[in-house]
């Protein structure tokens, strides 16, 4: 198999004989690729697969070109001067490019390997690629460089198969390799040369696929550009392989042919001859090898080049190069250079050496070249043959060809060729090559074709017949076309191939067209060639070249439409009797009949015979004496019987007088006549008279006397005439003026021994049924003398009907009973009587075949059936049934003359049943047709379950037997509501009108797929429920999968410019378009959305329910307008469905040359260009002589500037993109396993308990069994003390009155007081309340602003924790997704830098003391990671730095092998092992610490994959941890999710360990004065590149940091009730306690909810999701955390040249966020107030829910320690207390301390 790389403006056909009987085709194939041009294609005759690669697409078709698969090939982003893999900050020329398919091979498999397709592109270099099927890859990261990197650069190749030659000598097993010609290119690598070999099989590692190994040959080259040979075609040919290129040669450009042995893979074998196609034809298109005569030649059509250049021109040939000449110049030329020293005999040059190598013709021994047929070490290479192989062109052409192919037929070389437009010829060179044939093939042709044996296929994916023999009907035509392909095969009736044509081996049997004396089997005499009718006779046709049939065959001879009568072969004489009594002459006394020679019901040939009768020979007006004159004058042998008033063929007469023939005695003068009446002329009527007659020839009549009378008389027509008896000798005369009843003797013409054919003037009725059984009644004239004479003779559309006696009327009526046809027949009526036949006018018509196009459905019915027919308004309407079996179809429609519809009813069973229709009890079943009752349709999924009123959002069903529905609609039910103000009652009242149904026709995809877009629905009406109506089969959505279809109303766009909705919006080039919204995400995904800025697409990135992100095009849009395209401005639409908006008007921002900068780099490039300027200005100053040169140095200094700001916004323009794209992989698994959020319980645990590893939550009660049920109802009393506000309030203020009980205490108390009161959080919060009055009570007599700044009591940690409960529902619904959302933004830019495991710096941060300031060289690595699925394992790409450490590298292994998996649910890095594989037997376990580690002084540095040396592509994979594997293991992971860095000053064995940079350069400084060095170092001022760093991270981060604050801040959704009534109590507080200060209360709420939680959340997400966070994500949160407690603040926020960076960063954003945070106060402070209520059955549902994840004993246990502990205290402050001595709680308090500890009191 072989397949050439060619430019996309050639056509290369590619043939490939596929099986001898295949059926010709004659309609074309065309089907729809994408990617063109479509460059090869390839045929697998085993499997029956047709393979096509074009621009970024494979494609795997069938030979009738249905897609079986089809695969993507990119584009992807690549530079033909990088080397893959493309790294973006090493190759910043990469961009997304085209992939053009360079090689499409098929490598056959081995044993029980599978064969494997060879696959190349342009892209990475030209790396190749197997493929066992069409979507799986063998190795899709090889880089092993092999095709062209260029589009227009050609590559070929050819797969050889060769014995493995082992050290021993002998033969080994199958080694397979490629033989690769590829161009030069100018990118990329350099070192390629023309020729390569490439390995295929075996692929034993270290070796592998495509790589070219030294002990592989190659063609060497001295100067690559100057040997840049345009490969066109490589053949394998024996044992040889030939390649075809052009090359310039001096000043000249030539073809080459050039060979080499398959065995040799030193390339000494390869030697080149030029090919000279005369004319002045220098440059290949394309070629191929193919048979001529039964000899191997090589096709190769040739242009004329344009003045010394490579281009060509329209001027071409076709010339034929012998293979067996090729290699006589080939042989020829080793020879000479081999032993004659590259001189011929005359002293001329004929062979050289080629390619700039340093090597010479020798003269070696005369048997050199038979010794070394395939040349050795010390042979000379490569050889050039100096004399070219000429050969004449046979073919000339003005339209450029570019490409042929070839095919034997019957013989015969076939030669097909492609010209530049896209047109095929046929070419059929004779065996001299002197003349040729042409023939125009009409098919409009793509860059590639194939030719099989019955079609044609090309690259526009189209399939064309090789030729139109099918179309040629008859003999003359198929021979008249000339095509070789055709020919007639005479005993088949057929044009046709030969090879289809049974006996074609056979003389006379297949008369070939392109055979010039090729001439049809014709009729060459024919005896006798006149006869008359009424004689049987034999006759004798002589037919040469009759094709000789089989003993047991016979032929038949057919005259006219009379019945075929058998033949008699005798050679070529063929004999056959024939009896013409049937034949109707009438009028004419003759006819010609054709004669066809048959054989079956195929025609052999055709001849003609004349047939005659004497009866109908007449002479017009004459009487009887004339009819005798015109009768014996007769050119037929007709004779007159005067007696009998008859001309017969016969010589005797009935009364044995008979006047013969001119041709036999005198004739006409022996006829009678009579010229004179001798007697009176005037007889009266009645008597009786003699006559006397004068005349001649009148002695044959005898005299009588005669009787007159009227036979006209009540005879109107023939056979009333004919009626009367004969003694009357009434006839009927045909005669002038017109026919009439006469006297037969007064006949002035010859009277009618017949009458004439019947005449049919009416027909009722004019349609019958198939069944027949109705009465027809025919209307007419001569329509029989008796009854019995139209018996039998009376057809109906060729169908008996039997007369009735009853309704027949002589001569004018004739009524019979119509039969059955039994098929649909429409056509005349016949009456025949005697030998004449009667046919009306107009058609009788039997109800026409009934036809249905739908033949199946489901057996619940529903399906509608259109059964087709003519005239099937037979009848009644009424009368009209159908039937499908013995189910009715209830006809639905009014059924017309053309069609009836019926809709099938149910049936109890499937399978096959007729379709019958019934007119009355006449029953019609449309033959051949069945209707197929299939089982009814299921659905098993329907997704989305939601949609917006608009509607056209897209359903997914999936099922089965979908594709058995006619009709499937989706329907809503809905229930309109009118809303109606009645005034006078003051209320509204709903009146239900009737219920309606909306629906919208589904699409099926398959058996299995169906789509179906949502109706629409008004807003104002109620969906009370969804279904799709399969047929008659209704599946509610409820029943699919227990969920209920949703209605949502519309999602709401905002206009992007919504101060001035009349000022276009400023776009500037390079950033995205952010258009904000509401519920943007409650019925809609981002791959349905679609956003247009005036003509073109703008491509959405990012859609959560706030918030869309398009990215627009680069280069403006076009708004057409109504004059024309405006470029100015443009609408920006957004498409959901059926939903449109227009958001308003986008116009690009011309001046924005540079992209955008945030304020931040704006503020210190500012400041940093006013220093500049006043530097510069002092120097001016100070040195004016040198003026010149400060002003030089401050345009530099500006200039440098802008570069700064150039790369900041191309670098973070870069970086979200990159970013986006993983996002969008990141939303699909959001919307799949969703957000990792923590059940409640971790939750909680986490909250309360922070960085505790065994929090209360995860504890049981230790007791003793014997203490157990004593504690537990001390415990009880306790939980019922606790439930007492008075003992509650005492017991805290006491607590914190303790000196001992410190700050962690008062948190630890809280948290155990928040789990004990879980279950009844109404209490606990008033409770809340009243200690934060008494909290308020004490700031507002010192400082009311530092109120709830930090956790300092007891009731400001269950204030966090009372928001934590209320906020967990928000965090689960709103603000989660967003804050995972941005922790994998951060995580994904963080690890795409290096990250230091000992100090925990990055290079991508925002946060400047953990910034990794160091440059540290660092490269992409892919890995392929094997991963076991159950008992499969399969191999995982993942990306990491060759700078990451072995524990580093396991953590990203995890994170892309469980990735959307919860971190707790993975397995830990430490119980893991990364193993490297190498090959079959090499495995190395890595680990950060073993003995290969580098050691330097006191300093040990961790391992990494650069110590390793692992490479690009390396197999790794993760195995259980072994007992015995050591390593250091630098990393802790906690319960909590945090990962941290290990500590600075950690010391191993006295080694101090160090990844990236080393924590401190002099370890000298004490460990007190490190960090005042690290504060000066950061006062000192960032250098640029660490500034972009910081920059490009935040711009990357943006959008993702303000999804997050939009989603806490916003209040397009109900903020959460516990702010509300928070915030409200705040307000009264303030107002209670006179503080009118708005500032105040700002800080209040501030400090209670954004600082006091959101911040902990921010900074800790692993308190709400499932996630690990590491120090250097950690590190991150923290800017972000203080950004958003910057925007919460009231001062102003002002930087300066000494602010912080962390602080420099978000200064622009900053005053936007504060926007946020005052409008979601202000709209809650002004939302109505008086929520109590709500709020009270929020807590009432909050407690019942999570009240069983507390464990209440252990908090109360835990408590009671403190208690415990300040029991004394705690006791003396209860007795203080008059309430509470009244409620004895200090007693109370006694009996729990004596339950609990038998504690001895003073009980």
């Amino acid at each position: 198999m072989l397949a050439s790389s060619i430019p996309p403006s050639l056509l290369l056909l590619l043939l490939h004989i596929l099986s001898p009987f295949s059926q010709p085709v004659d309609a074309s194939i065309h089907v729809e690729l994408k990617g063109a041009p479509l460059s090869h294609l390839l045929l697998d005759p085993g499997a029956g697969h047709i393979y096509v690669g074009g621009v970024n697409n494979l494609y795997q078709l069938t030979t009738d070109l249905e897609v079986l698969s089809h695969v993507k090939t990119g584009p992807y982003r690549d530079s033909p001067e990088c080397l893959p893999p493309i790294v973006l900050q090493e190759c910043p020329s990469a961009k997304d490019t085209d992939n053009y398919n360079k090689l499409l091979l098929m490598e056959t498999g081995q044993g029980a390997e599978p064969g494997s397709l060879i696959v190349c592109g342009s892209l990475f270099q030209g790396i190749c690629e197997k493929r066992y099927l069409i979507y799986q890859t063998s190795n899709p990261v090889d880089t092993q460089y092999v095709a062209a990197n260029a589009p227009g650069v050609s590559t070929v190749a050819v797969v050889i198969t060769t014995k493995n030659k082992q050290e021993g000598g002998g033969d080994g097993d199958v080694l397979r390799l490629m033989l690769v010609g590829r161009s030069y290119t100018s990118k990329g690598p350099g070192d390629i040369p023309p020729i390569t070999t490439r390995w295929l099989f075996p692929v034993v590692p270290p070796r592998r696929a495509f790589s070219q190994e030294e002990e592989l040959g190659k063609l060497v080259v001295g100067s690559y550009s100057d040997y840049n040979n345009h490969f066109v075609k490589a053949v394998v040919h024996g044992n040889h392989v030939y390649f075809l290129f052009s090359r310039r040669h001096k000043k000249e450009y030539r073809t080459y042919a050039s060979r080499l042995c398959i065995s040799d893979r030193s390339f000494y074998s390869y030697v080149e001859v030029p090919l000279l196609c005369q004319g002045g034809y220098n440059l290949a298109q394309g070629a191929w090898l193919g048979n001529h005569s039964g000899e191997p030649h090589l096709f190769v059509v040739m242009a004329a080049g344009q003045a010394s250049t490579p281009v060509a021109t329209n001027r071409s040939a076709l010339c034929v190069y012998g293979m067996a000449e090729l290699d006589t110049m080939l042989r020829r030329a080793q020879e000479v250079c081999y032993t004659e020293g590259g001189q011929g005999s005359g002293g001329k040059e004929e062979a050289y050496i080629e390619y700039g190598v340093s090597s010479k013709c020798l003269k070696l021994p005369k048997d050199s070249l038979s010794e070394y047929p395939c040349g050795g070490e010390h042979t000379p290479n490569p050889i050039a043959s100096a004399v070219p192989l000429k050969a004449t062109p046979i073919v000339n052409s003005t339209i450029q060809l570019t490409a042929v192919t070839t095919a034997t037929e019957a013989g015969h070389t076939i030669a097909f060729l492609g010209d530049r437009k896209g047109q095929l010829q046929k070419v059929t060179p004779p065996t001299c090559f002197t003349a040729v044939s042409h023939m125009k093939l009409t098919a409009s042709v793509g860059s590639l074709t194939s030719v099989t044996l019955s079609h044609m296929y090309h690259t526009t994916a189209e399939m064309v017949p090789v030729s139109s023999c099918e179309k040629q009907t008859d003999c003359r035509s198929c021979l008249a076309v000339r095509d070789p392909y055709c020919g007639w095969c005479v005993l088949e009736g057929r044009c046709s191939r030969k090879h289809q044509c049974q006996r074609h081996l056979q003389p006379n049997h297949w008369l070939w067209s392109f055979e010039p004396t090729s001439q049809c089997v014709t009729v060459q005499s024919l005896q006798p060639a006149n006869h008359s009718k009424e004689e049987q006779t034999q006759v004798t046709l002589s037919v040469p070249q009759l094709p000789a049939l089989a003993e047991e065959e016979s032929l038949s001879c057919i005259f006219g439409l009379l019945p075929p009568q058998p033949a008699i072969v005798m050679g070529n004489s063929i004999t056959c009797v024939l009896l013409c009594n049937f034949c109707h002459l009438s009028p004419a006394d003759h006819m010609i009949l054709p004669v066809s020679l048959m054989f079956g019901h195929v025609t052999v040939t055709t001849g003609n015979m004349t047939f005659y009768d004497c009866m109908a020979v007449n002479a017009e007006g004459g009487g009887f004496c004339f009819r005798c004159l015109a009768c014996v004058s007769s050119v037929w042998r007709c004779n007159w019987c005067p007696l009998d008033q008859l001309c017969t063929h016969n010589h005797s007469c009935p009364n044995q007088h008979i006047i013969l023939n001119h041709r036999d005695s005198p004739g006409p003068t022996s006829c009678p006549l009579v010229y004179a009446l001798q007697s009176s002329a005037l007889v009266p009527m009645g008597l009786s008279a003699t006559v006397v007659l004068r005349g001649r020839n009148l002695d044959v009549y005898t005299v009588s006397l005669l009787q007159l009378y009227d036979c006209s008389a009540g005879q109107s027509d023939c056979s009333q005439c004919r009626a009367v008896p004969k003694e009357y000798g009434c006839v009927w005369c045909p005669g002038s003026p017109a026919p009439s009843c006469v006297y037969n003797r007064t006949c002035s013409s010859e009277p009618a021994d017949t009458c004439p054919p019947p005449q049919i003037t009416k027909v009722e009725p004019a349609s019958g049924p198939l069944e027949g059984g109705i009465l027809v009644t025919i209307t007419g004239s001569n329509l029989g003398m008796k009854y019995e004479d139209v018996v039998g003779g009376v057809t109906v559309a060729g169908i008996q009907c039997l007369p009735q006696s009853k309704g027949y009327k002589i001569s004018t009526r004739v009524v019979c009973e119509l039969q059955p046809s039994g098929k649909q027949k429409e056509g005349p009526i016949l009456v025949t009587v005697g030998t004449t036949r009667g046919r009306s006018t107009k058609m009788f018509t039997y109800q026409v075949r009934l036809s249905s196009p739908v033949l199946r459905g489901p057996v619940s019915g529903g399906t509608r059936l259109t059964i087709k027919g003519r005239q099937l308004l037979t009848g009644q309407t009424s009368d009209l049934s159908a039937f499908l079996g013995t189910q009715p179809c209830y006809i639905v429609e009014e059924v017309n003359d053309t069609q009836l519809v019926c809709q099938t009813g149910s049936s109890n069973r499937t399978g096959l049943v007729p379709v019958r229709v019934l007119f009355g009890k006449a029953e019609r079943t449309i033959p051949n047709i069945t209707f197929h009752y299939l089982e009814d349709p299921v659905i098993t999924n329907a997704i989305p379950a939601e949609s917006f009123y608009a509607g056209g959002r897209v359903i997914r069903v999936e099922g089965r037997n979908l594709d058995v529905v006619q009709q499937p609609i989706i329907s809503v039910w809905v229930e309109p509501l009118e809303i109606q103000r009645v005034k006078r009652k003051k209320r509204l009242a709903l009146l239900t009108s009737k219920q309606q149904l909306v629906s919208e026709r589904c699409s099926i995809l398959s058996s299995s797929q169906m789509t179906c877009p949502t109706p629409r629905v008004n807003p104002e009406v109620k969906v009370k429920g969804v279904w799709f109506q399969l047929d008659n089969v209704r599946v509610h959505y409820e029943s699919i999968k227990g969920k209920s279809f949703t209605y949502y109303p519309n999602p709401v766009l905002f206009p992007i410019n919504r101060e001035n909705l009349d000022v276009p919006f400023r776009f500037k080039p390079g950033g995205v378009i952010a258009v904000e919204g509401q519920d943007l995400t409650r019925a809609m995904s981002k791959e349905e959305v679609k956003a247009w800025l005036g003509d073109q697409e703008c491509d959405v990135k990012t859609l959560d329910s706030t918030h869309l992100y398009c990215d627009p095009p680069e280069v403006q849009p076009l708004s057409l307008g109504v004059h024309g395209p405006v470029l100015y401005s443009f609408s920006h639409s957004v498409f959901m469905g059926n939903l449109q908006v227009d958001l308003g008007l986008v116009q690009y921002d011309s001046n924005s040359l540079l992209p955008a900068v945030p304020l931040a780099a704006q503020i210190g490039l500012g400041a940093g260009a006013a220093v500049i300027i006043l530097s510069v200005l002092v120097i001016i100053l100070m040195y004016r002589r040198k003026s010149k040169q400060a002003l030089r140095d401050y345009k530099k200094v500006l200039l440098q500037l802008e570069t700064l700001e150039i790369n900041v916004g191309d670098q973070c323009r870069k970086e979200f993109t990159d970013l986006m794209t993983e996002m969008m992989d990141l939303s699909s698994d959001v919307g799949g396993p969703g957000v990792p959020l923590l059940d409640y319980r971790i939750y909680a645990e986490r909250v309360f308990f922070p960085g505790q590893q065994t929090a209360p939550l995860s504890r049981q009660l230790d007791l003793p069994e014997s203490r157990r049920q004593t504690v537990e109802q001390g415990l009880q009393q306790l939980n019922n003390l606790l439930n007492n506000r008075l003992f509650l309030t005492r017991f805290i203020h006491t607590l914190e009155a303790q000196q001992g009980f410190s700050q962690r205490d008062r948190g630890y108390v809280a948290s155990l007081l928040t789990m004990a009161l879980h279950d009844k959080l109404e209490y606990f919060t008033e409770v809340m309340k009243s200690l934060l009055q008494d909290l308020v009570q004490q700031y507002v007599a010192k400082n009311p602003k530092l109120m709830l700044r930090r956790t300092e009591t007891v009731v400001e940690k269950m204030l966090t924790n009372w928001m934590s409960i209320c906020l967990y529902s928000f965090l689960k619904e709103v603000a989660g997704e967003p804050l995972y959302m941005l922790y994998r933004a951060i995580k994904y830019q963080v690890d795409k830098g290096p990250v230091d495991a000992v100090t925990g710096k990055a290079k991508r941060t925002l946060n400047d003391s953990h910034l990794l300031r160091e440059d540290i060289e660092y490269c992409s690595v892919t890995l392929t990671v094997l991963v076991k699925n159950g008992v499969e394992v399969q191999p995982c790409p993942v990306k990491v730095l060759d700078t990451d450490t072995i524990t580093q590298v396991k953590d990203k292994i995890l994170d892309q092998v469980y990735r959307g998996a919860p971190f707790s649910q993975r397995p830990s890095a430490d119980s893991l092992d990364l193993e490297w594989r190498s090959g079959q037997a090499g495995h190395l376990t890595l680990s950060d610490d073993d003995v290969t580690a580098v050691v330097q002084g006191r300093w040990k540095r961790l391992n990494t994959l650069q110590h390793y040396k692992v490479p690009d592509g390396a197999t790794v994979a993760l195995i259980p941890r072994s007992q015995s594997s050591g390593g250091v293991g630098v990393n802790q992971v906690f319960q909590t999710g945090e990962k941290t860095p290990m500590l600075e000053g950690e010391e191993e064995e006295g080694l101090r360990l160090w990844h990236l940079v080393k924590s401190s350069e002099d370890p000298e400084i004490p460990k007190h004065r490190k960090s005042s060095m690290r504060e000066r170092e950061r006062a000192k001022a960032i250098p640029e590149i660490y500034l972009t760093r910081l920059l490009s991270m935040k711009g990357t981060l943006q959008k993702f940091v303000d999804d997050v604050f939009v989603a806490i801040l916003s209040t397009k959704r109900p903020p959460p009730i516990a702010v509300r009534f928070f915030f409200d109590f705040l307000d009264d507080m303030a107002e209670k306690h006179g503080i009118d200060d708005p500032e105040t209360v700002h800080i209040w709420k501030t400090n209670s909810l954004p600082l006091r939680f959101w911040v902990n959340i921010l900074k800790n997400p692993q308190f709400v999701l499932d996630v690990q966070v590491t120090d250097s994500i950690d590190a991150v949160l923290s800017v972000i955390a203080q950004t958003f407690i910057d925007s919460c603040t009231t001062s102003e926020h002002k930087v300066g040249r000494d602010s912080p960076v962390n602080k420099l960063l978000y200064a622009r954003e900053i005053p936007r966020y504060k926007q946020l945070v005052e409008r979601y106060y202000s709209d809650i402070h002004s939302a109505a107030s008086g929520c109590y209520q709500e709020m009270n059955s929020t807590l009432t549902e909050l407690s019942g829910s999570f009240a069983s994840e507390m464990n209440n004993l252990v908090a109360l246990h835990e408590l009671y320690k403190y208690i415990n502990k300040y029991y004394d205290q705690i006791i003396m402050s209860l007795e203080e207390d008059s309430s509470g001595q009244k409620m004895q709680l200090a007693y109370r308090l006694q009996q729990v301390a004596a339950l609990v500890e038998n504690k001895v009191t003073d009980l």
